[in-house]
C-alpha cells in the first residue's frame, strides 16, 4: 500500500512538471497575429545575426582581441533566447496558451533570465573594456592580456549565473498569458523587484553612463591636440561609437519594463491594475526584440564586421571557405596591433 501511494504521488508530481497549463488569452486576434510576427523576425535575424558575428571573429584572427571576445559573449546571449524562450513563446501564441507544462516554463524563464542578466554585464564588460583602451591606454595591454580577459569573461557569466538564480528561491517565474510567456511576476515580491532592477539595470547603466561620458571627454579634450593617423583614429572611434549605439538601443529598449517593474513594487495594489495592457505587453516585446539588433548595428557601423558578413554570405556556396581564416585577405585592413577597435589606439592616457 505504501508503496502503490509513494507510485501515486511520483505519478502526481511528474503530472504537474509536465501537464500543460493552457491560460486564456488576453489580446484579440489581430494583436496576437503582430505579435506573432514580430517574435518570429525576431527570431530569424537573431539566430543569423549573431551567427554572424560569432563566425565573424572565429574565421578572422585580427577580429580576436579582448575587445570582441565580449562581443561574441554577448552575441551567445542574444542567441540563447532564439533558440529556446521565444520559439516557446510562439508556441504559446498559436496554441492560446502554454502547452509545454510546469518545467519548460521554469526553464524558459530562467534561460530568459539568464539571457538577460547576461547581455547588460556583457554590455557593461565592454563599456570598461573601451574605458581602459581608450583613457588608458598605456596600461591596456597589461590589464587585458589573454588571461586577465578569460577571468573577466569568467566573472561575468559566473556573476551572471549567481543574479540570475534567486528567481528559483523566490518562485518569481510564472507564465503571464499577456505576453505569452514565462518570464519574472514583478508583483511576487516588491522589495526583490527593486534590488532587480537597481542591480541588473540601473547600476550597470550608471557604470556603462560614467565609463562612455569618461571617452566622450577624453576625445572633446585631445580633439585637435594628437596628432594620430587619421584611418587609426577613426577606427578607434568608429568602434567606440558602434558599442555606444548597442548600449543606447539596450537602455532604450529595456527601459519602460524596468520602470513599470519599479513603479509596481512602490504600491502594487494600486499602480499594478492600472498599468494599460497595450503598455505592458509593448514594453515586453521592445526588450525581446533587442536581442536582434547589435548584429544589425556592427553590421551598419562596423566596415570589418560588415566586410566578414558579406564573406560568410558568399562562402555559404563554397562551405568548405566558410571557416577558413579570412585575416590574410584582409591584410591591408588591418595594420596595427589587436584591439577592441582592431587598431592601434593614437589617443594619450589622460586622467580626468
Amino acid at each position: 500500500a505504501e508503496l502503490r501511494a509513494a507510485g501515486a504521488s511520483a505519478a502526481r508530481a511528474a503530472s504537474l512538471i509536465f501537464a500543460p497549463c493552457l491560460m486564456p488569452r488576453g489580446s484579440s486576434g489581430p494583436v496576437t497575429g503582430t505579435l506573432a510576427g514580430i517574435l518570429i523576425f525576431t527570431i530569424v535575424v537573431d539566430i543569423v545575426g549573431n551567427l554572424l558575428v560569432i563566425l565573424s571573429v572565429c574565421r578572422n584572427k585580427k577580429l580576436r582581441n579582448a575587445g570582441n571576445i565580449f562581443v561574441v559573449s554577448l552575441s551567445v546571449a542574444d542567441l540563447v533566447v532564439a533558440l529556446y524562450p521565444y520559439p516557446l513563446a510562439l508556441l504559446a501564441i498559436f496554441h492560446n496558451g502554454w502547452t509545454m507544462g510546469y518545467l519548460h516554463c521554469q526553464l524558459s524563464g530562467f534561460v530568459m533570465g539568464l539571457s538577460v542578466i547576461g547581455s547588460v554585464f556583457n554590455i557593461t564588460a565592454i563599456a570598461i573594456n573601451r574605458y581602459c583602451y581608450i583613457c588608458h591606454s598605456l596600461r591596456y595591454d597589461r590589464l587585458y592580456t589573454r588571461r586577465n580577459t578569460c577571468f573577466y569573461l569568467t566573472l561575468t557569466w559566473l556573476l551572471t549565473a549567481v543574479a540570475t538564480l534567486p528567481n528559483f528561491l523566490v518562485g518569481s517565474l510564472t507564465y503571464d498569458p499577456r505576453i505569452f510567456s514565462c518570464t519574472f511576476a514583478q508583483t511576487v515580491s516588491s522589495s526583490y523587484t527593486v534590488c532587480v532592477v537597481l542591480v541588473h539595470f540601473l547600476v550597470p547603466l550608471g557604470v556603462v553612463s560614467f565609463c562612455y561620458l569618461r571617452i566622450w571627454t577624453l576625445v572633446i579634450r585631445v580633439k585637435g591636440r594628437v596628432r594620430a593617423r587619421p584611418g587609426a583614429r577613426s577606427a578607434d572611434l568608429r568602434n567606440f561609437l558602434t558599442m555606444f549605439v548597442v548600449f543606447v538601443l539596450f537602455a532604450v529598449c529595456w527601459a519602460p519594463l524596468n520602470f513599470i517593474g519599479l513603479a509596481v513594487a512602490m504600491d502594487p495594489a494600486r499602480v499594478g491594475p492600472n498599468i494599460p495592457e497595450w503598455l505592458f505587453v509593448t514594453s515586453y516585446f521592445m526588450a525581446y526584440f533587442n536581442s536582434c539588433l547589435n548584429a544589425i548595428v556592427y553590421g551598419l557601423l562596423n566596415q570589418n564586421f560588415r566586410r566578414e558578413y558579406k564573406q560568410i554570405l558568399l562562402a555559404l556556396c563554397t562551405p568548405r571557405a566558410l571557416f577558413s581564416d579570412s585575416s590574410k585577405y584582409n591584410t591591408d585592413a588591418y595594420k596595427s596591433k589587436q584591439s577592441p577597435a582592431g587598431t592601434n589606439n593614437n589617443l594619450v592616457e589622460a586622467h580626468l
